[in-house]
């Protein structure tokens, strides 16, 4: 008989459909919700049954307690599991769901009261044994104070929002002069995502190693740990690849790794699955300290999962139900690793990016978590995270290897991912060799994308739709029959401009061997996935491409553009300057928000600022936010 006969998923995306797998197999009916954004996703479909709880705004959906909460009684659900995001943590929703009577997948009020607090569980956890990270909490303080603090604490460090998590609205600091604006900033984001702008100050680890600790706690007391996971390897705090096991990680420090962390979670009683987070210094990877603790299933559990064999999505349900943990002696067999994909543009900074999936394939041979299907529309109301492809393997190299060559297999048309950075990562040296720490992807050079390879060219003209030949004096010039004068007839000339802005050409239609796929968008750009390397593309007439040429040439000789443009489609959360202020060049000019993450615009020049925009609008990508003009 199953733990429960029918459990609402309050989340979206590759978790909900993860969490859906495993009710299933368990005879567990779901329950799915969503938004106006997400009414046709597929973690929408695949569910026994869902219910629409708002509009594409998280804040008014996904964070609403009480919509949840109707959704659950309307369809009869016993339980509800909080993925992870949204409400996973918040102690406020444990609360609403125990008035109601319905079973919150996760740890008792009490560990999410203490853990949701950055502040108050490095307290909490330090008076068990627990070893913590050196700082202060800025509650309460002037501005005045905290600098004074800031200094007395000594530099570098970290600021961190003390109710989030995940990386969100963190900012180093390395001098006085930088705390105004990283505190303006984090308290920004901080208020935005959690509702909470209190701020957390730790001294910042050098070379540091983020490894964490995955553990289960029941009903009856019972903690057991399923060994550390290697989560270095990130972006703007945010994690990208994370493995089990940690290359750094001996079998002793192994064990008090785990010890700390069953004594921090049983400090409050935690039952279900949860991650205790600790930083370790590369330079003495015998050293941790206590970060915080996910009180929550985390993005990256299934490289756990794969060297367990423990599926921790049915443990979270047994222990909700009550049920004891019978894992008995926990196994650890081979090494694996995961890689997010992300829809955002790596060679543009990695800022989010938008779109319709014209066509998704996934890899066959590993574990791929995917938020998205062929037709899916990205938009930028979530996270921009939206599959994680995970290899499991006898090693670590074979392991490394798998998931490169899965990433070159993924095939994803009609939005800008990471794909091409995560293998350039994966073949980093310092990446094969374990060597990382949380600044590596910092320190590499600016990404540029892969050119497109004379068979991406050759997959392009083939997939270009014809084009009308209203004003020719024959269809002749547009056919795609090859024929000319003096010519071979498989030969076809077609320019298109890429996604870097460069005039590219091809006059070999005819001649690609090999697998490719291809699509168009409604834009008319021809997105092609030939050997491991996706291309957008968009064909240009032969006007078009000369006309591209001119400008390229004019811009490199010319100024710079006076017009700051939107990196990202997202919202104006800040300006930093008043209309007709002077400005210099590299000042922030205006801050763009997009899928939880904020990106400044910058004076390209000394000059007057023009404000077009306002804090609150809406804005396109490429669309014109202020000017700045040399004066008269």
């Amino acid at each position: 008989m199953p733990v429960f006969e029918k459990v609402l998923i309050a989340n979206r995306g590759e978790i909900a459909r993860r969490v859906i797998r495993t009710l299933r197999r368990l005879g567990i009916r779901s329950v799915s919700v969503y938004s106006d954004a997400d009414a046709e996703a597929p973690h929408v479909r695949e569910a026994d049954e869902a219910v629409r709880i708002g509009p594409a705004e998280a804040a008014r959906s996904y964070l609403d307690i009480d919509a949840v909460i109707a959704a659950a009684q309307a369809t009869g659900a016993q339980a509800i599991h909080p993925g992870y995001g949204f409400l996973s943590e918040n102690p406020a929703f444990g609360r609403a769901c125990a008035r109601a009577g319905i079973v919150f997948i996760g740890p008792g009020e009490r560990a999410l009261d203490i853990m949701a607090d950055k502040i108050r569980a490095r307290d909490h956890v330090a008076a068990s044994g627990v070893p913590i990270v050196p700082g202060f909490s800025a509650a309460g303080m002037s501005d005045d104070e905290i600098v004074a603090a800031a200094t007395e604490a000594g530099f570098p460090l970290l600021i961190k929002p003390s109710a989030g998590g995940g990386g969100k609205g963190m900012q180093e600091v390395r001098a006085a002069s930088e705390i105004a604006d990283a505190v303006a900033a984090a308290r920004r984001i901080a208020a935005a995502a959690f509702g909470d702008d209190t701020l957390l100050f730790e001294r910042l680890i050098r070379s540091p190693r983020h490894i964490e600790v995955q553990v289960l706690g029941d009903a009856q007391g019972h903690v057991v740990h399923l060994g550390e996971r290697e989560c270095t390897l990130q972006r703007r705090h945010q994690k990208v690849v994370e493995e089990a096991p940690s290359p750094l990680i001996d079998a002793d420090t192994r064990h008090r790794l785990g010890d700390a962390a069953r004594a921090a979670a049983a400090s409050v009683d935690y039952r279900g699955a949860g991650t205790v987070e600790f930083i370790v210094s590369a330079d003495r990877p015998d050293e941790f300290f206590f970060m915080e603790m996910n009180t929550r299933l985390q993005v990256e559990h299934p490289v756990t999962e794969l060297v367990t064999g423990v599926d921790l999505v049915e443990q979270q349900l047994r222990i909700a139900a009550g049920e004891p943990l019978t894992l008995g002696d926990i196994a650890f067999q081979g090494h694996a690793i995961e890689a997010r994909v992300y829809a955002e543009s790596p060679s543009r900074g990695f800022l989010p990016a938008t779109g319709e999936v014209l066509l998704w394939r996934s890899a066959e041979g590993v574990r791929t978590d995917a938020a998205v299907a062929t037709g899916s529309a990205v938009t930028a109301d979530y996270d921009p995270m939206i599959a994680k492809v995970i290899a499991h393997a006898d090693d670590r190299a074979a392991a490394l290897e798998a998931l490169d060559a899965a990433l070159a297999d993924t095939v994803l048309l009609g939005v800008d991912t990471n794909i091409d950075f995560l293998r350039t990562l994966l073949a980093d040296p310092v990446v094969r060799a374990g060597d990382m720490d949380t600044g590596l992807i910092d320190r590499m050079p600016p990404f540029a994308d892969p050119a497109p390879s004379a068979a991406a060219l050759v997959a392009a003209v083939d997939a270009t739709p014809p084009v009308s030949h209203d004003g020719h004096a024959s269809p002749l010039w547009l056919a795609r029959s090859g024929w000319r004068i003096g010519a071979p007839a498989d030969v076809w000339e077609q320019a298109f401009l890429t996604s870097a802005g460069e005039v590219v050409s091809t006059r070999s239609a005819r001649s690609m061997t090999g697998e490719s796929a291809s699509a168009v968008a409604p834009d008319g750009t021809v997105w092609v996935h030939v050997g491991g390397v996706t291309s957008a593309l968009t064909p240009l007439t032969r006007r078009q491409a000369m006309q591209h040429r001119l400008a390229q040439r004019e811009r490199a000789a010319g100024a710079t553009d006076p017009e700051l443009r939107a990196p990202m489609p997202g919202a104006v959360v800040a300006v930093h300057a008043a209309e007709g202020a002077t400005v210099t060049a590299g000042q922030k000019i205006v801050s763009i928000e997009a899928m939880k993450m904020e990106h400044p615009v910058i004076a390209p020049h000394d000059g007057i600022l023009a404000l077009v925009v306002a804090v609150g609008d809406q804005v396109r990508r490429d669309q014109t936010l202020a000017r700045v003009t040399a004066p008269e």
